[in-house]
């Protein structure tokens, strides 16, 4: 395979293999916030607060279904890496094939169901009626794309197995300047509602996975050809399974959490949802770059696993917490100058309820940053060690804080001062579980090495 179109990241220094591994990642999901920040200004500006508090009330949802579907890939490119860094070309191909018949069924069944139960969900969930047309219009349209969604998340995880971070990230650029033009497009000139949007949110998608894809199989060479490699393997299709369902139902597991806060939310009222959505989208602009450093440290780990050098996975946890910690620090600094312009380019105004929530949700939440970036290291390095099954309970530590944020909103008088706080509790308890099973499991394969 082209070595200018893979990445070996089982020698040289680990901080700057780490870094430059990560950084197109980085890039890649300021992006995606970007179009979400742009997205929530569109509809906000040009649909209103009830169209923007429908779009934020099923978020949760929404994370709940697609964090599965993102996780499960993951996962399969967990094997791929762990291949790939084993020098192991026919095992690479084998998995990636059987990864896609498992990737496609998968998404086939989960788009038919929720789609289906869609208005029962956002009902359980407790969306206010105003704002409930609105929102099943929007969330199944998400899931009807869910094909769209695995196409991209399981292309994009096989490159960067292979070490190659950057064209997954170029192609994502692609998608979402095509989202916020389509964005624009249907709902300014066409007069189209959020529905549009969702709309714009899944073609946009389908062109960066279409991409992404073509370019893993046409381009690089690293996945060998289907012929001889395409037959089930019922031991990979289990090992496969075994790796990328604990993922996906981490996702799912951490996102339940999420659900049960945003139906606490949904009792504070609508402008308790607009306050807080409006807060998520800029919170998500700063701290998923630091979930793409988690990305770059499973595909690390992944492969120094595959190539027995658990020296190196340790040398790779230190330089990932310097990397995370650096960031945190600067991102706190940031949001202080930027948090009221930031509320106004979504709302248009900084002195209403929802803005002032808003502000609100960012001073709180933005000093705790660190510890989302520990349990990115922690978490993604234990799931690219293969330790998947034992890592879901480190989204039950999630599932907790936000729950137990949720009943502090609504049983006490703390309201909107818990929900600040609910994300932070999440990601502290998920973090403590993941560092003890990590570095329980390394002591163990050392030992056994």
């Amino acid at each position: 395979m082209p070595a200018a179109l893979t990445n070996d990241l089982t020698v040289g220094r680990p901080l700057p293999k780490i870094l430059r591994f990560a950084v197109p990642l980085v890039f890649g999901t300021l992006f995606q916030q970007f179009y979400s920040v742009a997205d929530t200004a569109i509809v906000g500006r040009f649909l209103g607060v009830d169209a923007l508090a429908a779009v934020g009330t099923v978020y949760s949802l929404q994370f709940l279904v697609l964090g599965f579907v993102m996780g499960t890939a993951a996962g399969f490119g967990v094997l791929l890496a762990q291949s790939f860094g084993a020098k192991d070309a026919e095992g690479l191909g084998a998995y990636f094939w059987n990864g896609c018949y498992l990737a496609a069924g998968l998404a086939l069944a989960l788009a038919g169901g929720t789609f289906a139960a869609a208005p029962a969900l956002l009902r359980l969930m407790r969306t206010p009626g105003d704002i409930l047309p609105l929102a099943v219009g929007y969330i199944r349209v998400i899931f009807a794309g869910i094909p769209v969604t695995m196409l991209y998340n399981y292309a994009a995880a096989a490159l960067r197995a292979v070490g190659d971070s950057r064209r997954p990230f170029y192609f994502l650029l692609l998608g979402t300047v095509l989202n916020i033009a389509l964005d624009w497009l249907f709902i300014v000139p066409l007069g189209g509602g959020v529905a549009a949007a969702a709309w714009a949110t899944v073609l946009s998608q389908l062109v960066s996975g279409g991409l992404t894809l073509w370019w893993l199989l046409a381009r690089t060479g690293a996945v060998p050809g289907w012929r001889g490699r395409a037959a089930v393997s019922t031991a990979r299709l289990k090992s496969l399974c075994r790796v990328g369902l604990p993922m996906g139902f981490e996702y799912s597991v951490s996102a339940v959490g999420a659900v049960v806060l945003q139906g606490a939310i949904n009792t504070l009222g609508s402008t308790a949802v607009a306050a807080q959505t409006t807060g998520e989208k800029i919170r998500q602009l700063f701290t998923m770059p630091m979930e793409s450093v988690g990305t770059a440290m499973a595909t690390y780990a992944g492969q120094n696993c595959g190539a027995k050098r658990f020296d190196r996975v340790r040398q790779g946890l230190r330089a990932g917490l310097a990397i995370q910690w650096t960031y945190c620090a600067a991102a706190w600094a940031v949001i202080c100058c930027i948090k009221v312009p930031a509320v106004y380019l979504v709302l248009g105004e900084t002195s209403s309820p929802a803005a002032l929530g808003a502000i609100e949700y960012l001073t709180r939440i933005s000093p705790l940053f660190c510890f989302h970036g520990a349990l990115m290291v922690f978490r993604h390095s234990l799931q690219g060690l293969g330790y998947s099954l034992q890592a879901v309970l480190g989204g039950v530590g999630e599932l907790i804080g936000r729950a137990l944020g949720g009943a502090l909103a609504v049983g006490t008088g703390l309201g909107f001062t818990a929900v600040c706080y609910a994300n932070p509790l999440a990601w502290t308890l998920s973090m403590l579980y993941c560092a003890a099973l990590l570095f329980h499991y390394l002591r163990k394969l050392e030992a056994q090495q």
